[in-house]
């Protein structure tokens, strides 16, 4: 998403600017687009090519974490013995549950970073009047919320995880039967496969 930090002057209104991490666009009133990578990495201010090593960071993190929170789930069979197997789903959950918590953190940082320097440049009253300003983009609401998201669902894995601590876990748990009685053998009829 290339809308970081939007720029539109009063002295050209047909046309705004766009910002983003790895490009910048130009934005036409009759719905032309037309978009420019960064040329070169070398040239870039320090504040993108960091926002980018986060944005890719929590990216990773925050996949890492819920693939690791999968298997934690109770519904999802992976460990062996019903002891080990809490304390394995237990010890899933709960690292998914903190890189979710980083992953999170790690998404606020740059889009809350972004979001104070185009305040700082916006009340800058040593740059004229007539001279644009950037203002916030589409991409920085959605960082906000994902990270958000990221935060409270880090939060509530790592409440539940730690929560069940306490609770006893080593009485067996009953396995509904079919209704077959106690002794003579289970037969499977050909209307069950299907």
């Amino acid at each position: 998403m290339s809308t970081w930090l939007t720029q539109s002057t009063a002295l050209l209104t047909t046309e705004s600017f766009q910002k983003g991490l790895w490009e910048i666009c130009v934005v036409q009133e009759l719905g032309g687009l037309e978009c420019r990578p960064y040329d070169t990495i070398l040239g870039l201010h320090q504040d993108i090519m960091v926002a980018r090593a986060l944005m890719c960071l929590a990216l990773s993190v925050g996949m890492l974490g819920l693939l690791l929170t999968i298997p934690g789930l109770h519904l999802v069979n992976g460990c062996q013995g019903q002891v080990e197997d809490f304390r394995c789903k237990r010890g899933l959950r709960m690292s998914g549950g903190l890189l979710c918590l980083v992953a999170g953190i790690l998404v606020l940082i740059p889009v809350s970073y972004f979001a104070n320097m185009a305040v700082v440049q916006f009340f800058d009253e040593t740059v004229p009047e007539m001279v644009p300003r950037w203002e916030f983009g589409d991409a920085l609401f959605c960082g906000w919320a994902a990270g958000f998201v990221y935060v409270v669902g880090g939060l509530l894995l790592l409440s539940s995880s730690l929560c069940q601590r306490g609770q006893n876990r080593n009485t067996p748990v009953p396995v509904p039967t079919m209704g077959v009685a106690p002794g003579i053998p289970f037969m499977r009829v050909r209307s069950e496969y299907v």
